[in-house]
């Protein structure tokens, strides 16, 4: 029996230019160890927790103040904090790039093809902050959506969380009680949702239920409908304090997207269990968490 065979290995060249060579290298240098391979770049961020995230803040450029101390009560669980001291806006760091290069790709099955650059998403979440501040929306506030993965969705959660408004949101395709039971517990003071989505090529009508899932959430003092199937002024018809999005955004001109800073552990999203055992219970992640996170994963 044959030994196994990568299918691939990098070459040297490439090992040298990937962003995990140049992490360990520099995390060699700040800790005066030789980090010669992963398990010993892994050993090390598990023995210094502290240094390990002070070099990942700095090494993804993490746009804030991140303050004198990188971890406080480090021994205690729960009770350790990281960044105490730190102030940062996700919106402001997701929203780093600018120029006509895509942001967005958008393929709705085979019925809705759309690309947003950098300078349009820009455009599209300096008007919905406009529009959301307008409404009332402030730092602590929830926002809550239903809509399917679409360009709306992302430029919605980034004017939210721009200014320091909690994001939750969920599928199209959730039934009224499952959107109730999740949405109910967290007052959302403004509700955005779909007129409907695309499935297995059939347009799917969400009207009927939308009308009373907006009906069950009396804190949602406006409700905002995205038209992806054409129903969207119909439906804002039905449903009391409802437009279009496509209405309210035509009172605002795009101008500089304004960042609240805030603390680390500020909350940013509400994501919820499963449900299988009971009401399904909020599962809160914090800004500053989530983008280191994501900084580690992507970079």
């Amino acid at each position: 029996m044959q030994a196994e065979q990568p299918l691939w290995t990098p070459s040297p060249e490439r090992i040298a230019e990937a962003n995990l060579t140049g992490f360990a290298r520099l995390a060699g240098q700040r800790s005066g160890l030789k980090l010669d391979g992963y398990q010993a770049l892994h050993a090390w961020s598990v023995d210094r927790v502290e240094d390990f995230w002070n070099l990942l803040w700095d090494y993804g450029d993490v746009i804030g103040s991140k303050g004198r101390v990188g971890l406080s009560d480090g021994g205690q669980m729960p009770g350790a904090r990281f960044f105490p001291e730190a102030r940062l806006n996700f919106a402001e760091n997701l929203l780093k790039s600018t120029g006509a290069s895509d942001a967005l790709v958008f393929w709705g099955e085979d019925k809705v093809k759309r690309r947003l650059s950098w300078d349009e998403l820009h455009a599209q979440v300096s008007s919905l902050q406009q529009l959301f501040s307008e409404l009332g929306v402030k730092a602590g506030d929830r926002v809550a959506a239903m809509l399917p993965n679409m360009p709306e969705a992302v430029a919605c959660m980034l004017a939210a969380t721009s200014l320091g408004a909690v994001w939750s949101s969920c599928s199209p395709d959730f039934g009224e009680q499952g959107v109730l039971d999740r949405f109910g517990q967290i007052e959302p003071v403004l509700f955005i949702v779909v007129d409907g989505y695309w499935y297995a090529g059939k347009s799917i009508d969400v009207a009927g239920k939308v009308e009373t899932i907006a009906r069950g959430l009396p804190s949602a003092k406006n409700v905002l409908i995205v038209d992806y199937l054409g129903g969207a002024e119909k439906l804002a018809a039905q449903i009391p304090n409802a437009e279009t999005l496509e209405t309210a955004l035509t009172r605002f001109e795009a101008r500089a997207v304004s960042y609240e800073r805030l603390p680390f552990d500020h909350p940013l999203y509400i994501l919820f269990s499963s449900g299988t055992t009971g009401i399904p219970k909020c599962i809160v992640h914090r800004a500053g968490g989530v983008l280191l996170q994501h900084i580690k994963e992507q970079r």
